[in-house]
């Protein structure tokens, strides 16, 4: 008996943007198991220049432990700069974060996790090219699922920091 795939939305970054009553799109796309990138198959399969296409990435901090975990939400062209993310957060490191702990933190599986409606707020920083477009996608909580929005929105549902963090 084969599973039938949830219908699109039903996620809790969709309910969070249901719920707030923020203007967006529900973008789904079929995912490939093989996709060696996530974001860049998000971004080709919605035909969507890659600059607009976030990607949300956990990254451990040496701040104490209940604000050492910090997501960076970057586009998915370029890389996150650690180094510009310690600084963004006023942290003397930071290295990319266990995926099985980035999973159990935020209740995402790694390729669909959201910065919106995670299990638990984390301090998040947005790149500041977001800003430069009238609207971004960022993973709407599963994979294959993406949500266009406002940056400013993202920026306001995530109370995020914007900072230049990527590379």
């Amino acid at each position: 008996m084969s599973r039938k795939k949830p219908p699109p939305g039903g996620t809790p970054a969709v309910r969070l943007l249901e719920a707030s009553g923020t203007p967006f799109v529900i973008r789904a796309y079929e995912h490939h198991p093989a996709a060696p990138s996530f974001g860049a198959e998000a971004a080709e399969a919605l035909g969507v220049d890659p600059a607009r296409v976030l990607k949300t990435l956990l990254a451990q901090t040496d701040l104490p432990a209940d604000r050492g975990l910090v997501v960076a939400v970057v586009p998915v062209a370029g890389q996150l700069d650690l180094k510009a993310l310690a600084a963004a957060v006023g942290a003397k490191r930071a290295s990319m974060a266990d995926p099985g702990l980035a999973e159990r933190t935020t209740g995402y599986v790694v390729g669909g996790i959201s910065p919106l409606g995670q299990k638990r707020p984390l301090r998040t920083v947005v790149d500041e090219s977001a800003l430069t477009h009238e609207s971004v996608l960022v993973s709407g909580g599963r994979r294959g699922l993406d949500v266009e929005l406002a940056p400013a929105d993202l920026v306001a549902l995530t109370s995020a920091s914007v900072s230049a963090v990527k590379r």
